[in-house]
């Protein structure tokens, strides 16, 4: 037997998709649930922009922050253990986020949920390669992709629905059902594997977690306190000292949060720029246009979130299948094409912008932009775990997720950044004009994403690295297994 993956238990594949997916959606779903919520935290919290920011992007940063670490003691303690216990913290952080009553409170309860959910992302996916065969990988993975872009996509219609038949705090008292129902069925379907049992990196944790918050935190300061200031150039120049100080420790430590020889891999290291820069664009999009349909045109939440069902539901279908075709065409050719529809669709969105414009006129390229979504998800996660080991799988899914968390962070940081900067405030009449040029910032992100999104591996090229992979595998299994015949 080889001692290079879990054993995997006899249990329906789409029973371990649905224990491996419920958390994670409900992980990926507070990412962008609250935002529907916001012009509602701003009259009943009394919140400001800056506060407003904060209240999403706490989630990302500790959130992004953690998620090396949780994989690591997953590795150490068990997956699917870790996995329960960021389940229970989740739900524990989202009872506490519902009972908020001032900003800071909510801040606080957000950023409890991220260290939670830090625990859900990356192992959900180690958790349910693990689980299903080799031959349903991939299209397990299509799946996963879809529900993971559907938790997003879907938390500004959700978050709306909550928000306008209930209150705002009912969003997050949404996840304690799920949390209870989902320890269950992860104890069920999943098992709990293991990894490299090795120290925790609490040194790369310090340097990334507090890189990253202290590059936001410049980021969402620097119109209020001057770009030019004390405050501002320590906290950018001190973040960006700590995240290079993170790189040269990670390059040394024998036990490394992040393994940098995970990105001597081509089609891992295009797909995590990929990835943050998608994020960084598109994210931050999303912050600023679900406030123009409330704060502008008028819409309640839930009409708002109905606006953008051509947007948040298309990836439902799309991802999917594109995991599907994707071991056909391979992982380049769907993602450079859902890049550059989201560009046009942004660039369009943002030319349309006014307190007038009619719906029939964005909803064009809300459907665009959920194409090119749908068609980005799935074939990213493929091309992070594409050439890797199953021992690095974790480690790999953990480094795209968190990659991918900072550009959430950094991307509704700068956007918004650039709406303050161009005299924007949350009123029917301050804000249009301010969200052109932010939109327009996140669509040149987007247009990037595409440009190094062709550097990733043609279909030929995937084959053989796959083909390689797979004979050392199997070369190692054999080694394993014949140490083990020696050992009896």
């Amino acid at each position: 037997m080889s001692l290079l993956s879990p054993v995997a238990r006899r249990v329906p594949v789409w029973v371990a998709i649905l224990a491996a997916s419920v958390p994670m959606f409900m992980a990926t779903l507070d990412n962008l649930v609250v935002t529907s919520a916001l012009p509602v935290i701003n009259r009943d919290l009394g919140a400001g922009i800056e506060e407003l920011q904060w209240v999403v992007n706490a989630y990302a940063i500790s959130f992004s922050a953690f998620m090396l670490m949780a994989v690591a003691l997953g590795d150490r303690f068990g997956r699917r253990t870790v996995f329960l216990v960021g389940i229970a913290l989740f739900t524990g952080a989202s009872i506490l986020s519902a009972l908020s009553t001032a900003p800071w409170i909510l801040i606080g309860a957000r950023a409890l949920q991220g260290v939670g959910a830090a625990a859900l992302m990356p192992l959900s996916l180690t958790l349910l390669v693990g689980s299903v065969p080799q031959r349903m990988r991939a299209a397990a993975i299509g799946i996963w992709g879809g529900i993971s872009g559907l938790g997003v996509a879907l938390g500004p219609l959700i978050g709306g629905a909550v928000v306008e038949g209930f209150n705002w705090q009912a969003i997050f008292w949404l996840n304690v059902p799920v949390g209870i129902i989902s320890v269950p069925l992860v104890l069920l379907a999943l098992p709990n594997g293991f990894g490299a049992r090795v120290r925790a990196d609490i040194v790369g944790l310090l340097l990334a977690g507090l890189g990253v918050l202290a590059l936001v935190y410049g980021i969402v300061r620097g119109n209020d306190a001057g770009w030019d200031s004390a405050e501002i150039l320590s906290a950018l120049v001190g973040g960006t000292a700590l995240l290079v100080a993170f790189v040269l420790w990670e390059l040394r430590a024998s036990a490394p949060l992040l393994p940098m020889r995970l990105f001597r891999d081509r089609s891992f290291t295009v797909a995590n720029l990929v990835g943050i820069t998608f994020s960084f664009g598109v994210f931050g999009i999303v912050f600023i246009l679900i406030q123009f349909l409330q704060v502008v045109q008028g819409h309640s939440p839930l009409e708002a979130g109905v606006m953008t069902m051509p947007w948040t539901l298309a990836p439902m279908v799309v991802a999917p299948l594109t995991g599907l075709f994707s071991r056909r065409i391979g992982t380049r050719l769907p993602i450079v094409v859902g890049l550059v529809l989201l560009t046009v669709a942004m660039v369009w969105l943002a030319l349309s912008l006014s307190a007038t414009v009619e719906y029939s006129v964005i909803v064009v390229p809300f459907l665009m932009a959920g194409i090119g979504m749908g068609l980005v998800f799935a074939p990213s996660s493929t091309a992070v775990l594409a050439n890797m080991a199953y021992a690095d799988h974790a480690k790999a899914s953990g480094s795209n997720s968190t990659l991918r968390e900072i550009g959430v962070a950094l991307g509704i940081a700068a956007l918004t950044a650039v709406f303050t900067g161009a005299g924007g405030t949350i009123t029917p009449t301050g804000y249009v004009d301010a969200a052109i040029p932010a939109v327009l910032v996140g669509a040149g992100a987007l247009a990037l994403a595409a440009v190094i999104a062709l550097a990733l591996p043609s279909r030929r090229a995937e084959r053989a690295a796959a083909a390689a992979l797979a004979d050392e595998q199997s070369a190692a299994s054999l080694d394993v297994d014949e140490a083990v015949t020696a050992a009896v």
